[in-house]
């Protein structure tokens, strides 16, 4: 079953409450996604970290409706 990107969105929304959030349904099947997270909390955080914080917040939509997603993560430049 695939996830709208508005539900993808709030999900983000409330695991990054302060971060700037772009979803873009890839192929318009909503269950391919490129995902772009800019977030204070990710400063100084490897990239591997940053990937896992958000693959935490969506595990259960990883293992299911969500197919892929490419994603990009990273702290706000000063």
């Amino acid at each position: 079953m695939p996830i709208p990107a508005d539900q993808l969105n709030a999900r983000l929304r409330a695991a990054f409450p302060e971060a700037t959030i772009v979803v873009e349904d890839m192929v318009g099947d909503q269950d391919h996604y490129r995902v772009k997270i800019v977030d204070p909390a990710f400063k100084g955080l490897s990239r591997i970290r940053q990937h896992q914080l958000v693959n935490k917040a969506l595990a259960d939509l990883l293992s299911g409706p969500l197919h892929a997603m490419a994603l990009e993560t990273a702290a706000p430049s000063d």
